[in-house]
C-alpha cells in the first residue's frame, strides 16, 4: 500500500465510521435515493447503483430481486419485469458479472459489443457465422425465442457443468455479447431473446461511446454509488482500466473536484468529492437490513473488510465441514455495522425461512435484536409474496 500525495494535495484523514456513513448514504441506506415506485423506481435505482448483479442461486430469492427489495420497500418482482420488458428502462449485459444496467447507459457497453463482433471466434470458436445468421433470421421472422423454443438442435455432450447440450445456446450467447440480440424477458432464469434494435424500437442505433467516455462513465458510476472510491473499487475485476482511471482522478484532484482521502489506520488511496466529505448526516432510528452476498455493499470483499472490519465468506462451494458461516450466509447491517451473518434457506412449500446458523459479531442489545427480527420478518414476507 502506498502513502499517497497527489501533487501538493495532502490526503484528508477520516474515521472508518465516517467512511461507512458516506458509503452507506451513497448506497441508499438511511435515505431514499430514488422516489416513487414501480418500474420507474427500479430503473432509477439501477441507474444510481450503476448495475445490479444477476445470479442463479435461489436458496433464497435471487440476488437481483433481493438487492432491489433492500432499497425499495415497495418493490415487487413484476416491477423489474416491466422495467426490462415493457418500459425497457433496463437491459442485461456484463458489468463485473452479468447484471441489469440502465438502458440510457447502453452506449457505454457498445465498444465491448463491437469488439466481440469484430473477433467472433475469440470467445466462441465453434460457432459458425452461418449458424448465427440463420438464428437471427428466425428471430426476425418469428419474434423472440428462448432456448426451449429451439427443438431441432442435434444434442452434444456438455463441455462444462453449466453448459447446454443444445449448440444453439452458444449461438444465442455469442449474439447476445456482440449486441445483435438482447434479453427481452425472463421467466426465472429462462431468457427470451429478441433483436436488439427491435426490442428498443431503434430506427438508428446509439452512437458508441469513445474509450475516454467509457472511462469517465466508469469513474462517475463509482463516485455516485460508493461515495468514497479507490482504484480497486472503481476497477473491480477490470484492472486494465486502472491507468486511465488514475489519470482522470489526478485531473479532478488538480481541479479541486476530488479530494484525496485515507481511512484512519490505513494508507490505501481513496478519493471523494468535497461535498460528500462535508455532508451532515441526520441521526435516524437505526434499521436492520438482511443483505445478499452479491449486494454492492458486500461483493467487494476487501473494501467491505476495510470499511466495516468484517470479512465475509461465501461458502456455497466450500465443503460442509470447512464452512464457518454456512452455505449461504447473509450479512446483516444494523446501525452502520455488520452485526451478524445468518445462513438462511427459503422453505417454499411451507413458506417459511429456515435459519441454519446465526453468527453474531459483538454484543447484541435488545434494540438490535428487535430490529434484526423485524428485518427477517420483512425479508420472509418478500420471499413468499405472490
Amino acid at each position: 500500500m502506498r502513502n499517497v500525495k497527489v501533487g501538493s494535495v495532502e490526503p484528508k484523514e477520516i474515521s472508518r465510521h465516517r467512511a461507512r456513513r458516506i458509503w452507506l448514504d451513497a448506497q441508499g441506506f438511511g435515505r431514499r435515493i430514488v422516489s416513487g415506485k414501480g418500474p420507474k423506481a427500479v430503473t432509477d435505482l439501477v441507474r444510481h447503483l450503476g448495475y445490479v448483479q444477476i445470479d442463479t442461486i435461489n436458496v433464497v430469492e435471487r440476488c437481483h430481486h433481493h438487492i432491489l427489495f433492500t432499497r425499495l420497500p415497495t418493490y415487487s418482482r413484476s416491477d423489474l419485469h416491466k422495467a426490462q420488458s415493457k418500459t425497457r428502462g433496463v437491459f442485461e449485459y456484463w458489468a463485473h458479472a452479468l447484471a441489469y444496467i440502465a438502458s440510457e447507459d447502453y452506449r457505454f457497453f457498445m465498444p465491448a459489443m463491437l469488439a466481440r463482433k469484430a473477433s467472433p471466434h475469440l470467445h466462441y470458436p465453434t460457432v459458425l457465422e452461418d449458424d448465427t445468421r440463420r438464428l437471427l433470421e428466425r428471430i426476425d421472422r418469428e419474434g423472440p425465442i428462448s432456448i426451449r423454443d429451439i427443438e431441432d438442435d442435434v444434442l452434444v455432450e456438455k463441455d462444462h457443468a453449466w453448459a447446454s447440450r443444445k449448440p444453439s445456446r452458444k449461438v444465442l450467447s455469442k449474439a447476445f455479447f456482440d449486441g445483435s440480440l438482447t434479453v427481452c424477458a425472463r421467466s426465472g432464469m429462462l431468457k427470451s431473446y429478441d433483436l436488439t434494435a427491435r426490442h428498443f424500437g431503434w430506427t438508428q442505433s446509439p452512437e458508441p461511446a469513445s474509450a475516454g467516455e467509457v472511462d469517465v462513465y466508469v469513474l462517475e458510476r463509482a463516485l455516485r454509488a460508493q461515495g468514497i472510491i479507490s482504484l480497486d473499487s472503481v476497477c473491480h475485476l477490470d484492472a486494465g482500466r486502472k491507468p486511465a482511471i488514475r489519470a482522470l482522478i489526478e485531473e479532478r484532484v488538480a481541479a479541486g473536484s476530488l479530494t484525496p482521502v485515507i481511512l484512519k489506520g490505513d494508507r490505501t488511496e481513496h478519493w471523494a468529492a468535497p461535498e460528500a466529505l462535508e455532508k451532515r448526516f441526520v441521526r435516524r432510528e437505526p434499521e436492520a437490513h438482511v443483505l445478499s452476498p452479491f449486494d454492492p455493499l458486500v461483493i467487494q470483499r476487501k473494501r467491505l473488510e476495510l470499511f466495516f472490519g468484517y470479512a465475509h465468506r461465501f461458502e456455497a462451494y466450500v465443503p460442509a465441514e470447512k464452512r464457518v458461516l454456512g452455505y449461504f450466509a447473509l450479512p446483516v447491517l444494523y446501525d452502520g455495522r455488520i452485526v451478524a451473518a445468518i445462513d438462511i434457506k427459503a422453505e417454499r412449500k411451507t413458506k417459511t425461512l429456515l435459519i441454519n446458523k446465526w453468527t453474531r459479531f459483538g454484543e447484541e442489545s435488545p434494540e438490535e435484536r428487535s430490529a434484526v427480527e423485524a428485518a427477517l420478518g420483512r425479508f420472509e414476507q418478500f420471499q413468499f409474496a405472490p
